[in-house]
């Protein structure tokens, strides 16, 4: 599981060759720093400038989820035909080069669990561009659809997610602007990142109940869970995740880059509260409380770790000893450097028939990514998996 496939030299060699064909480019254009080039004054962002710092933008993230997609490898990378007034400075063309590199092991990775992706659409919008002098940052949203392959013929339709970034472009002196930097901005992981995930300073406390690890194995022994004609309604989790994986509910709020883990367990939270946990009204310090409203929420409520107590505590969970027997209206938690203390929360929302949990979470807001796929994406990753 955590062995990755070697990238073929077919595709190693296409990548490369473009990202030096891209640098070669890059670097005729450039002036001659040294050599008494004319310097302009700090050059305007216009109109056109700006449509085309967004097309860079949506060049570079559909190349990187083009490298996922099954048999798109060979096809040239589109960062490639830009020059000129906006283009990649070579130490981003390298950096991109070796990001495409990464995806392919990702994807290859990923084939060897049994998954694949047929196809990728991918749109940037530019959200905002503030210049100061001769650096521009562009705040940008990617939203991403990748078509599932049917390997195992019960896959959903799709997955999806949406990621915010900032690219900053610095202008030469003659004034053309050149990506130097690509920042991932959400707290959360998506399928194409390569940055590692935020993590918070540890929250342990020897005092609280302690989840045990789930291994990662496929296939997993059986672990049926009743899903209809109990307390819960799982159905109703799954719909209110996904119905506000992206389009966030405005009755709680969007806590953001706040609190431990940004808005992940917030919205979790929610989906279990949607399908039928009820408050337990308190202390918002006390872990034994879990409530929320868009006034006022527990740290149980919002908090990875907190709610992992709470969950725990309150008996409303037990522990899956695989995150494969997972089903709909599950959890999943992951510390990503075994630290001890959990990073991330994220909620099935659908199970195929083959036993494949998808998970739709926020930060960053996903739509029914499967388990093998964020296996392959943090191999060396602790997981959580709870059983509602």
């Amino acid at each position: 599981m955590r062995s990755r496939t070697p990238i073929p030299a077919r595709r190693r060699a296409t990548i490369v060759a473009a990202a030096v064909a891209s640098i070669a480019a890059g670097a005729a254009l450039l002036p001659a720093w040294s050599a008494g080039a004319a310097v302009v004054d700090d050059p305007a962002v216009d109109a056109g400038t700006r449509a085309t710092f967004q097309r860079l933008a949506d060049a570079v993230f559909t190349d990187r989820t083009q490298a996922l997609v099954d048999g798109a490898q060979s096809r040239k990378p589109l960062t490639g035909g830009f020059s000129g007034d906006v283009r990649l400075s070579a130490r981003v063309a390298r950096g991109e080069a070796a990001a495409l590199s990464t995806l392919e092991g990702r994807g290859d990775l990923l084939a060897q669990l049994g998954e694949r992706y047929r196809k990728a659409d991918t749109a940037v919008t530019l959200d905002a561009t503030r210049v100061t002098g001769r650096t521009a940052k562009a705040a940008v949203t990617e939203t991403t659809t990748l078509t599932y392959d049917k390997v195992r013929g019960d896959e959903p339709g799709t997955t999806g997610f949406q990621a915010h970034h900032e690219l900053t472009f610095t202008a030469d002196p003659r004034g053309d602007w050149q990506l130097t930097a690509v920042r991932d901005t959400d707290p959360g992981i998506a399928v194409n990142t390569l940055a590692k995930p935020s993590v918070k300073a540890p929250t342990v406390d020897d005092t609280m109940p302690s989840a045990p690890r789930a291994a990662t194995t496929y296939p997993a022994p059986a672990k049926p869970k009743t899903l209809t004609g109990t307390a819960l309604n799982y159905k109703a989790m799954a719909a209110y995740a996904e119905k506000h994986w992206s389009n966030y509910n405005k009755d709680y709020p969007d806590l953001g880059g706040r609190g431990d883990g940004g808005d992940c367990t917030n919205f979790v939270s929610q989906s279990l509260k949607a399908g039928g946990w009820k408050h337990v009204p308190g202390y918002v310090y006390d872990y034994t409380k879990w409530f929320g409203n868009a006034e006022i929420q527990s740290h149980s409520f919002v908090g990875v770790n907190e709610w992992s107590w709470f969950a725990q505590n309150s008996k409303r969970t037990t522990s899956l000893a695989n995150v494969y027997q997972m089903d709909v209206g599950d959890v999943l938690q992951m510390d990503f450097d075994k630290d001890g203390s959990k990073d991330h929360t994220m909620v099935v929302s659908y199970r195929s028939p083959q036993g494949v949990p998808y998970l739709t979470y926020h930060s960053t807001n996903t739509y029914r990514r499967s388990v093998a796929s964020i296996i392959a994406s943090y191999p060396s990753a602790a997981f959580y998996a709870y059983r509602t």
